[in-house]
Protein backbone atom coordinates (compact mmCIF):
# COMPACT_ATOMS: atom_id res chain seq x y z
CA UNK A 1 0.00 0.00 0.00
CA UNK A 2 1.43 3.56 -0.80
CA UNK A 3 2.23 5.84 1.35
CA UNK A 4 0.30 8.92 1.47
CA UNK A 5 2.89 12.10 1.46
CA UNK A 6 3.07 14.43 2.49
CA UNK A 7 3.08 12.27 5.76
CA UNK A 8 1.29 12.99 9.33
CA UNK A 9 4.88 13.72 10.58
CA UNK A 10 6.07 16.12 6.99
CA UNK A 11 2.54 17.63 7.82
CA UNK A 12 3.36 18.32 11.29
CA UNK A 13 6.92 19.77 10.49
CA UNK A 14 5.92 21.79 8.07
CA UNK A 15 3.00 23.30 10.55
CA UNK A 16 5.67 24.04 12.80
CA UNK A 17 7.99 25.76 10.57
CA UNK A 18 4.77 28.13 9.43
CA UNK A 19 4.27 28.77 12.82
CA UNK A 20 7.39 30.12 13.08
CA UNK A 21 7.77 32.31 10.27
CA UNK A 22 4.60 33.60 11.81
CA UNK A 23 5.51 34.85 14.75
CA UNK A 24 8.82 35.80 13.24
CA UNK A 25 7.04 37.91 10.92
CA UNK A 26 4.71 39.85 12.53
CA UNK A 27 6.22 40.09 16.22
CA UNK A 28 4.93 41.27 18.40
CA UNK A 29 1.51 41.04 17.16
CA UNK A 30 -0.70 44.42 16.53
CA UNK A 31 -2.96 45.93 19.61
CA UNK A 32 -5.98 47.60 18.51
CA UNK A 33 -8.21 50.32 21.04
CA UNK A 34 -9.42 46.63 23.10
CA UNK A 35 -6.34 44.99 22.84
CA UNK A 36 -5.58 48.75 24.94
CA UNK A 37 -7.40 48.93 26.87
CA UNK A 38 -7.52 45.26 28.50
CA UNK A 39 -3.62 45.70 28.78
CA UNK A 40 -4.70 48.95 31.08
CA UNK A 41 -6.55 45.95 33.44
CA UNK A 42 -3.44 43.85 33.38
CA UNK A 43 -1.46 46.67 34.44
CA UNK A 44 -3.99 48.16 36.99
CA UNK A 45 -5.30 44.76 38.26
CA UNK A 46 -8.74 46.12 38.09
CA UNK A 47 -10.96 44.06 35.79
CA UNK A 48 -14.53 45.32 34.09
CA UNK A 49 -16.78 42.42 31.38
CA UNK A 50 -16.87 44.68 28.70
CA UNK A 51 -14.08 42.76 27.09
CA UNK A 52 -13.53 39.22 28.06
CA UNK A 53 -12.23 39.31 31.65
CA UNK A 54 -11.10 35.30 31.43
CA UNK A 55 -8.59 36.85 28.43
CA UNK A 56 -7.10 39.50 30.73
CA UNK A 57 -6.72 37.45 33.52
CA UNK A 58 -4.56 35.03 31.37
CA UNK A 59 -2.56 37.87 30.00
CA UNK A 60 -2.18 38.75 33.63
CA UNK A 61 -0.60 35.30 34.87
CA UNK A 62 1.20 35.92 31.40
CA UNK A 63 2.21 39.12 32.01
CA UNK A 64 4.11 38.46 35.43
CA UNK A 65 7.55 37.22 33.34
CA UNK A 66 6.87 38.50 29.56
CA UNK A 67 5.37 41.99 29.46
CA UNK A 68 3.79 43.78 26.44
CA UNK A 69 1.00 42.25 23.86
CA UNK A 70 3.78 39.27 22.53
CA UNK A 71 2.78 36.57 24.93
CA UNK A 72 -0.90 36.51 24.03
CA UNK A 73 0.05 37.26 20.11
CA UNK A 74 2.43 34.41 20.69
CA UNK A 75 -0.07 31.83 22.14
CA UNK A 76 -2.65 32.70 19.52
CA UNK A 77 -0.81 32.03 16.92
CA UNK A 78 0.47 28.93 18.70
CA UNK A 79 -2.95 27.68 18.66
CA UNK A 80 -4.14 28.74 15.10
CA UNK A 81 -0.97 26.67 13.83
CA UNK A 82 -1.17 23.93 15.93
CA UNK A 83 -4.91 23.00 15.18
CA UNK A 84 -4.33 23.38 11.65
CA UNK A 85 -0.92 21.28 11.90
CA UNK A 86 -3.00 18.51 13.33
CA UNK A 87 -6.27 18.70 10.74
CA UNK A 88 -3.59 18.49 8.12
CA UNK A 89 -1.71 15.97 10.17
CA UNK A 90 -4.74 13.39 10.43
CA UNK A 91 -6.37 14.30 6.71
CA UNK A 92 -2.50 13.24 5.22
CA UNK A 93 -2.69 9.99 7.31
CA UNK A 94 -5.73 9.13 5.90
CA UNK A 95 -4.17 9.24 2.39
CA UNK A 96 -6.44 13.07 2.07
CA UNK A 97 -2.74 14.54 0.02
CA UNK A 98 -4.47 17.83 -1.49
CA UNK A 99 -6.60 18.21 1.71
CA UNK A 100 -4.22 18.48 3.98
CA UNK A 101 -1.89 20.71 1.86
CA UNK A 102 -4.78 22.90 1.02
CA UNK A 103 -5.83 23.20 5.12
CA UNK A 104 -1.63 24.44 5.46
CA UNK A 105 -2.87 26.71 2.82
CA UNK A 106 -5.96 28.05 4.33
CA UNK A 107 -3.64 29.30 7.34
CA UNK A 108 -1.87 31.50 4.98
CA UNK A 109 -4.88 33.32 3.25
CA UNK A 110 -4.61 36.76 4.40
CA UNK A 111 -7.84 37.50 5.65
CA UNK A 112 -7.06 35.33 8.46
CA UNK A 113 -3.39 35.40 8.85
CA UNK A 114 -3.76 39.19 8.84
CA UNK A 115 -6.49 39.34 11.71
CA UNK A 116 -5.20 36.38 13.81
CA UNK A 117 -2.15 38.58 14.26
CA UNK A 118 -4.20 41.10 15.84
CA UNK A 119 -4.23 40.67 20.04
CA UNK A 120 -7.65 40.48 20.18
CA UNK A 121 -10.73 38.39 21.41
CA UNK A 122 -11.49 37.13 17.93
CA UNK A 123 -8.13 35.86 17.19
CA UNK A 124 -8.05 33.93 20.88
CA UNK A 125 -11.48 32.04 20.13
CA UNK A 126 -10.45 31.21 16.37
CA UNK A 127 -6.88 29.69 17.95
CA UNK A 128 -8.53 28.00 20.67
CA UNK A 129 -11.54 26.58 18.34
CA UNK A 130 -8.66 25.63 15.50
CA UNK A 131 -6.62 23.96 19.03
CA UNK A 132 -9.68 21.70 19.77
CA UNK A 133 -10.32 20.81 16.13
CA UNK A 134 -7.40 19.46 15.34
CA UNK A 135 -6.99 17.72 18.67
CA UNK A 136 -10.37 16.21 18.48
CA UNK A 137 -9.59 15.51 14.94
CA UNK A 138 -6.53 13.39 15.03
CA UNK A 139 -8.80 10.74 17.02
CA UNK A 140 -12.23 11.18 15.44
CA UNK A 141 -11.21 11.21 11.66
CA UNK A 142 -9.55 7.86 12.40
CA UNK A 143 -12.75 6.35 13.84
CA UNK A 144 -10.75 6.63 17.57
CA UNK A 145 -12.50 7.62 20.74
CA UNK A 146 -10.98 10.18 22.79
CA UNK A 147 -8.68 9.70 25.10
CA UNK A 148 -9.84 11.20 28.72
CA UNK A 149 -7.30 13.60 29.34
CA UNK A 150 -7.73 14.72 25.73
CA UNK A 151 -11.23 15.29 26.17
CA UNK A 152 -10.83 17.20 29.29
CA UNK A 153 -8.03 19.52 27.04
CA UNK A 154 -10.90 19.99 24.06
CA UNK A 155 -13.30 21.12 26.86
CA UNK A 156 -10.95 23.71 28.47
CA UNK A 157 -9.70 25.17 24.61
CA UNK A 158 -13.98 25.59 24.27
CA UNK A 159 -14.64 26.90 27.60
CA UNK A 160 -12.33 29.55 27.10
CA UNK A 161 -13.40 30.19 23.77
CA UNK A 162 -17.08 30.49 25.34
CA UNK A 163 -16.18 33.48 27.68
CA UNK A 164 -14.14 35.55 25.18
CA UNK A 165 -17.35 36.69 23.51
CA UNK A 166 -20.95 36.99 24.68
CA UNK A 167 -22.46 35.31 21.39
CA UNK A 168 -19.77 32.75 21.14
CA UNK A 169 -21.64 30.05 22.84
CA UNK A 170 -23.49 29.39 19.60
CA UNK A 171 -19.97 28.69 17.54
CA UNK A 172 -18.93 26.77 20.51
CA UNK A 173 -21.40 24.47 21.81
CA UNK A 174 -22.66 23.03 18.66
CA UNK A 175 -18.80 22.59 17.99
CA UNK A 176 -18.69 20.91 21.73
CA UNK A 177 -21.17 18.50 21.18
CA UNK A 178 -19.77 17.55 17.40
CA UNK A 179 -16.49 17.00 19.04
CA UNK A 180 -17.18 15.24 22.49
CA UNK A 181 -20.41 13.98 22.06
CA UNK A 182 -19.93 10.70 19.75
CA UNK A 183 -22.52 9.10 18.63
CA UNK A 184 -25.20 11.86 19.68
CA UNK A 185 -23.82 13.52 16.55
CA UNK A 186 -25.65 10.98 14.14
CA UNK A 187 -29.12 11.62 16.06
CA UNK A 188 -30.28 14.69 15.71
CA UNK A 189 -33.10 14.65 18.97
CA UNK A 190 -30.20 14.32 21.32
CA UNK A 191 -27.96 16.17 19.33
CA UNK A 192 -30.62 19.53 19.32
CA UNK A 193 -31.30 18.26 23.02
CA UNK A 194 -27.47 18.62 24.04
CA UNK A 195 -27.12 21.33 22.26
CA UNK A 196 -29.92 23.52 23.96
CA UNK A 197 -28.93 21.97 27.64
CA UNK A 198 -25.42 23.67 26.28
CA UNK A 199 -26.72 27.34 25.58
CA UNK A 200 -29.02 27.13 28.70
CA UNK A 201 -25.76 26.27 31.02
CA UNK A 202 -23.99 28.79 29.17
CA UNK A 203 -26.46 31.95 29.69
CA UNK A 204 -26.77 30.49 33.27
CA UNK A 205 -23.24 30.51 34.51
CA UNK A 206 -21.49 33.21 32.36
CA UNK A 207 -22.30 36.07 34.38
CA UNK A 208 -21.58 34.26 37.58
CA UNK A 209 -18.11 33.31 35.92
CA UNK A 210 -17.24 36.60 34.51
CA UNK A 211 -18.31 37.96 38.11
CA UNK A 212 -17.70 35.85 40.94
CA UNK A 213 -14.84 33.62 39.85
CA UNK A 214 -13.28 35.96 37.90
CA UNK A 215 -13.73 39.27 40.00
CA UNK A 216 -14.53 41.70 37.08
CA UNK A 217 -16.74 44.52 37.86
CA UNK A 218 -20.00 44.81 35.38
CA UNK A 219 -19.30 47.57 33.42
CA UNK A 220 -22.85 48.16 31.44
CA UNK A 221 -21.81 46.43 28.94
CA UNK A 222 -25.17 44.61 28.32
CA UNK A 223 -26.94 47.58 27.60
CA UNK A 224 -25.19 48.00 24.27
CA UNK A 225 -27.62 45.80 22.22
CA UNK A 226 -30.82 47.23 23.84
CA UNK A 227 -29.57 50.68 22.87
CA UNK A 228 -28.55 49.84 19.78
CA UNK A 229 -31.63 48.16 19.06
CA UNK A 230 -33.97 51.11 20.34
CA UNK A 231 -31.95 53.67 18.28
CA UNK A 232 -32.09 51.43 14.98
CA UNK A 233 -36.24 51.15 15.63
CA UNK A 234 -36.48 54.73 15.78
CA UNK A 235 -34.56 55.19 12.32
CA UNK A 236 -37.54 52.77 10.65
CA UNK A 237 -40.28 53.83 12.80
CA UNK A 238 -39.74 57.36 13.77
CA UNK A 239 -38.76 59.03 16.70
CA UNK A 240 -42.20 58.73 18.49
CA UNK A 241 -42.15 54.88 18.30
CA UNK A 242 -39.64 54.75 21.34
CA UNK A 243 -40.77 57.42 23.49
CA UNK A 244 -38.22 56.62 26.19
CA UNK A 245 -36.50 58.96 24.95
CA UNK A 246 -38.41 62.97 24.09
CA UNK A 247 -38.97 62.77 20.17
CA UNK A 248 -36.59 65.68 20.15
CA UNK A 249 -33.70 63.77 21.06
CA UNK A 250 -34.23 61.38 18.53
CA UNK A 251 -33.99 63.41 16.15
CA UNK A 252 -30.76 65.18 17.25
CA UNK A 253 -29.29 61.38 17.45
CA UNK A 254 -30.56 61.16 13.61
CA UNK A 255 -29.37 64.63 12.39
CA UNK A 256 -26.02 63.98 14.05
CA UNK A 257 -25.19 60.73 12.84
CA UNK A 258 -25.80 58.80 15.71
CA UNK A 259 -27.84 55.95 14.58
CA UNK A 260 -26.71 54.04 11.37
CA UNK A 261 -26.75 50.15 10.62
CA UNK A 262 -23.56 49.76 10.48
CA UNK A 263 -22.22 49.41 13.92
CA UNK A 264 -23.47 50.86 17.23
CA UNK A 265 -20.03 52.90 18.03
CA UNK A 266 -21.22 56.27 16.93
CA UNK A 267 -23.85 56.03 20.19
CA UNK A 268 -21.07 55.65 22.19
CA UNK A 269 -19.11 58.37 21.16
CA UNK A 270 -18.73 60.76 23.84
CA UNK A 271 -18.15 64.00 22.02
CA UNK A 272 -20.86 63.65 19.58
CA UNK A 273 -23.51 61.10 20.78
CA UNK A 274 -23.29 60.28 24.42
CA UNK A 275 -26.48 61.97 24.95
CA UNK A 276 -28.29 59.16 24.30
CA UNK A 277 -26.92 57.13 26.24
CA UNK A 278 -26.63 58.61 29.22
CA UNK A 279 -30.47 59.93 28.65
CA UNK A 280 -31.50 56.01 28.53
CA UNK A 281 -29.21 55.70 31.61
CA UNK A 282 -31.06 58.33 33.28
CA UNK A 283 -34.78 57.55 32.16
CA UNK A 284 -34.03 54.09 32.45
CA UNK A 285 -31.79 52.24 34.92
CA UNK A 286 -31.19 48.91 35.01
CA UNK A 287 -34.07 46.35 34.01
CA UNK A 288 -35.93 49.24 32.70
CA UNK A 289 -33.98 49.55 29.98
CA UNK A 290 -34.42 45.61 28.74
CA UNK A 291 -38.69 46.28 29.29
CA UNK A 292 -38.44 49.14 27.23
CA UNK A 293 -36.77 47.03 24.57
CA UNK A 294 -38.80 44.32 24.31
CA UNK A 295 -41.71 46.80 24.76
CA UNK A 296 -40.72 48.74 21.50
CA UNK A 297 -40.09 45.41 19.49
CA UNK A 298 -43.65 44.02 20.47
CA UNK A 299 -45.23 46.90 19.09
CA UNK A 300 -42.84 48.17 16.49
CA UNK A 301 -41.86 44.33 14.76
CA UNK A 302 -41.43 45.22 11.44
CA UNK A 303 -39.09 48.46 12.36
CA UNK A 304 -37.12 46.11 14.56
CA UNK A 305 -36.94 43.29 11.93
CA UNK A 306 -36.38 46.04 9.53
CA UNK A 307 -33.26 47.14 11.56
CA UNK A 308 -31.68 43.53 12.15
CA UNK A 309 -31.83 42.66 8.74
CA UNK A 310 -30.29 46.06 7.44
CA UNK A 311 -26.90 45.60 9.92
CA UNK A 312 -26.92 41.53 9.33
CA UNK A 313 -26.60 42.56 5.47
CA UNK A 314 -23.73 44.93 6.64
CA UNK A 315 -22.41 42.48 8.79
CA UNK A 316 -22.42 39.89 6.56
CA UNK A 317 -21.27 42.38 4.07
CA UNK A 318 -24.29 40.95 1.25
CA UNK A 319 -24.81 43.65 -0.80
CA UNK A 320 -22.66 46.17 0.33
CA UNK A 321 -19.81 48.75 -1.73
CA UNK A 322 -16.31 47.72 -2.13
CA UNK A 323 -15.17 49.93 0.30
CA UNK A 324 -16.47 48.86 3.70
CA UNK A 325 -14.74 50.27 6.59
CA UNK A 326 -13.39 47.60 9.31
CA UNK A 327 -12.28 44.92 6.66
CA UNK A 328 -8.57 45.72 6.69
CA UNK A 329 -6.31 44.46 9.81
CA UNK A 330 -3.86 46.99 11.43
CA UNK A 331 -0.75 47.01 10.66
CA UNK A 332 0.83 49.40 13.81
CA UNK A 333 -0.67 49.77 16.93
CA UNK A 334 -3.11 51.90 18.76
CA UNK A 335 -0.88 54.75 19.82
CA UNK A 336 -0.35 54.30 23.68
CA UNK A 337 1.82 55.04 27.01
CA UNK A 338 1.57 51.08 28.16
CA UNK A 339 4.92 49.97 25.94
CA UNK A 340 2.51 47.98 23.32
CA UNK A 341 4.64 48.08 20.34
CA UNK A 342 4.16 47.45 16.24
CA UNK A 343 5.67 45.09 13.86
CA UNK A 344 8.13 46.08 11.38
CA UNK A 345 6.76 47.54 8.28
CA UNK A 346 7.21 44.86 6.34
CA UNK A 347 3.87 43.73 7.41
CA UNK A 348 1.96 46.69 5.66
CA UNK A 349 1.40 45.23 2.70
CA UNK A 350 0.60 41.90 3.41
CA UNK A 351 -1.76 43.56 5.53
CA UNK A 352 -3.03 45.45 2.79
CA UNK A 353 -3.75 42.37 0.69
CA UNK A 354 -6.07 41.21 3.25
CA UNK A 355 -8.06 44.19 3.48
CA UNK A 356 -8.72 43.94 -0.78
CA UNK A 357 -9.29 40.44 -0.56
CA UNK A 358 -11.47 40.71 2.46
CA UNK A 359 -13.43 43.54 0.66
CA UNK A 360 -13.78 41.12 -2.57
CA UNK A 361 -16.68 39.26 -2.78
CA UNK A 362 -14.76 35.95 -1.27
CA UNK A 363 -14.22 38.06 2.18
CA UNK A 364 -18.42 38.04 2.01
CA UNK A 365 -19.41 36.18 5.70
CA UNK A 366 -22.33 35.55 3.84
CA UNK A 367 -21.05 33.72 0.79
CA UNK A 368 -19.33 31.59 3.73
CA UNK A 369 -22.29 31.35 5.58
CA UNK A 370 -24.20 29.77 2.47
CA UNK A 371 -21.24 27.40 1.82
CA UNK A 372 -21.85 26.26 5.45
CA UNK A 373 -25.44 25.50 4.87
CA UNK A 374 -24.59 23.93 1.41
CA UNK A 375 -22.30 21.76 3.76
CA UNK A 376 -25.28 20.74 6.13
CA UNK A 377 -27.21 19.72 3.13
CA UNK A 378 -24.10 17.48 1.78
CA UNK A 379 -23.14 15.78 4.75
CA UNK A 380 -24.33 12.57 5.76
CA UNK A 381 -23.46 12.09 9.35
CA UNK A 382 -24.23 8.35 9.38
CA UNK A 383 -21.48 8.16 6.46
CA UNK A 384 -18.42 8.29 8.75
CA UNK A 385 -16.37 10.29 10.82
CA UNK A 386 -15.68 12.61 8.16
CA UNK A 387 -19.25 13.42 7.33
CA UNK A 388 -19.94 13.59 11.06
CA UNK A 389 -16.77 16.31 11.89
CA UNK A 390 -17.85 18.28 8.26
CA UNK A 391 -21.66 18.83 9.88
CA UNK A 392 -20.39 19.58 13.21
CA UNK A 393 -17.81 22.41 11.81
CA UNK A 394 -20.35 23.63 9.69
CA UNK A 395 -23.12 23.75 11.89
CA UNK A 396 -20.80 25.67 14.42
CA UNK A 397 -20.31 28.13 11.27
CA UNK A 398 -23.61 28.52 10.42
CA UNK A 399 -24.87 29.37 13.81
CA UNK A 400 -22.40 31.59 14.55
CA UNK A 401 -23.41 33.54 11.53
CA UNK A 402 -27.58 33.14 12.13
CA UNK A 403 -26.86 34.60 16.03
CA UNK A 404 -25.90 38.11 14.44
CA UNK A 405 -29.33 38.13 13.44
CA UNK A 406 -30.30 38.74 17.08
CA UNK A 407 -27.21 39.82 18.94
CA UNK A 408 -24.83 41.30 16.82
CA UNK A 409 -23.74 45.61 17.54
CA UNK A 410 -21.08 45.88 15.40
CA UNK A 411 -19.95 44.65 11.39
CA UNK A 412 -16.07 44.26 11.77
CA UNK A 413 -15.15 41.36 9.60
CA UNK A 414 -13.18 39.74 12.88
CA UNK A 415 -16.11 38.69 14.12
CA UNK A 416 -16.40 36.13 11.48
CA UNK A 417 -12.98 34.88 11.67
CA UNK A 418 -14.04 31.73 12.80
CA UNK A 419 -17.19 30.60 11.04
CA UNK A 420 -15.02 30.91 7.43
CA UNK A 421 -12.51 28.83 8.81
CA UNK A 422 -14.97 26.14 10.59
CA UNK A 423 -16.44 26.41 6.74
CA UNK A 424 -13.41 25.91 4.99
CA UNK A 425 -12.35 23.27 7.00
CA UNK A 426 -15.58 21.57 6.94
CA UNK A 427 -15.32 22.13 2.96
CA UNK A 428 -11.97 19.87 3.05
CA UNK A 429 -12.99 17.21 4.57
CA UNK A 430 -16.12 16.98 1.93
CA UNK A 431 -13.48 17.58 -1.32
CA UNK A 432 -14.40 14.45 -3.36
CA UNK A 433 -17.73 14.01 -2.14
CA UNK A 434 -20.21 13.35 -4.68
CA UNK A 435 -22.41 16.14 -4.64
CA UNK A 436 -25.43 17.37 -7.33
CA UNK A 437 -23.86 20.17 -9.44
CA UNK A 438 -27.77 22.08 -7.97
CA UNK A 439 -26.21 22.02 -4.58
CA UNK A 440 -23.54 24.78 -5.96
CA UNK A 441 -26.36 27.20 -7.25
CA UNK A 442 -26.71 29.12 -3.91
CA UNK A 443 -23.45 29.68 -4.12
CA UNK A 444 -22.99 31.06 -7.59
CA UNK A 445 -26.44 33.32 -7.37
CA UNK A 446 -24.65 34.94 -3.55
CA UNK A 447 -21.57 35.04 -5.17
CA UNK A 448 -23.04 37.18 -7.84
CA UNK A 449 -25.08 39.41 -6.21
CA UNK A 450 -21.74 40.04 -3.38
CA UNK A 451 -19.58 41.43 -7.29
CA UNK A 452 -23.00 43.36 -8.28
CA UNK A 453 -23.24 45.20 -5.08
CA UNK A 454 -20.08 45.91 -5.53
CA UNK A 455 -19.35 47.24 -8.94
CA UNK A 456 -23.10 49.75 -8.17
CA UNK A 457 -22.82 50.65 -4.69
CA UNK A 458 -21.23 53.58 -3.33
CA UNK A 459 -18.81 53.52 -0.55
CA UNK A 460 -19.28 53.34 2.97
CA UNK A 461 -17.18 55.78 5.68
CA UNK A 462 -16.27 54.23 8.78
Amino acid sequence: MRRAFPSPALTGIAAALLCAATLAFFRPGTAMYDSVVQYQQVVSGAYDDWHPPVMARLWALLHHGWSGQAPMFALQILLYWAGLGLFAAALARSGARVAAMATLALGLWPPFLGWQVAVLKDGQMAGALLAATGIAAWWRLDGRRLPRWTGAVVALLLIYATLLRFNAMFATVPLGVGLLGGVRWQRPLPRAAAILAGLVLVVALGPSINHRLLGASPSGVERALPIFDLAGIVRHAGPEAVPILPAPVWREAERRGCITPLMWDPLADEDRCAFVADGLDAAAPGHRLFTAWIDAVAHHPFAYAAHRLAHWNMTMRFWVPRQMPYAEPPSVSEPNTLGLGSPARRIAPFEKLAGLLARSPLGSPMLWFTAALTILALARPSAGPRHQFASALALSAAATELAFLLVSIASDIRYHLWAMLATALAALLLAGTPARRLAFAPLLLVGAICIIARLILPGIDG
